[in-house]
């Protein structure tokens, strides 16, 4: 196959920095559900609340009706034994598993892409059920976020198939 000239790979240049900095913020993602669900682990509900107290305190007393502080001590209310144990799991989990690919996509192993894009696919297909069932703006937003670096994960696994040496190419500069 022909090797595309520099000019040609400006657009492949910019959709790859776009696919790095996606990976690295589902990087990021994965490290704090591993600290989330790590803490679930680690506090007792009681001390989970008035975590949850303390960071809302301030917020709350400058606008009474912030909905997110009430939504999180409403959650943290509700938290039984076996909700703080599932929902652990689950971050963790979905923690590890994100952090992971994340590493081997940044490695740029070959099995990585296919396993990214199955793995974030099921990720989204579970974000969907959970958002046909309960409103969230913040898991719209996240949902849309990864429906992107799958489509990016997507684009670059099938180009590096097609161009194995153009990975150095776009690296430069």
């Amino acid at each position: 196959m022909k090797k595309p000239s520099p000019s040609a790979l400006i657009p492949e240049k910019y959709l790859h920095r776009t696919f790095e900095i996606g990976v690295i913020l589902k990087g990021i993602d994965g490290v704090l559900e591993v600290l989330g669900g790590g803490l679930l682990l680690a506090l007792s509900p009681s001390r989970i609340t008035s975590l949850f107290l303390a960071l809302t305190r301030p917020e709350l007393a400058e606008d009474p009706n912030d909905r997110i502080a009430h939504l999180l001590l409403h959650a943290s209310h509700g938290l039984t034994a076996y909700s703080r144990h599932f929902l652990a799991a689950y971050l963790l989990s979905h923690g590890i598993v994100k952090i992971v690919l994340v590493v081997e996509l940044l490695r740029r192993r070959l099995w990585a892409y296919p396993a990214s894009i199955v793995v974030f696919t099921l990720f989204i297909v579970y974000q969907l059920y959970h958002l046909s069932h309960v409103y969230s703006t913040s898991m719209v937003v996240l949902t849309v976020l990864d429906v992107g670096v799958v489509l990016l994960t997507w684009h670059e696994y099938r180009f590096f198939r097609r161009q194995p040496g153009l990975l150095r190419e776009l690296h430069k500069g």
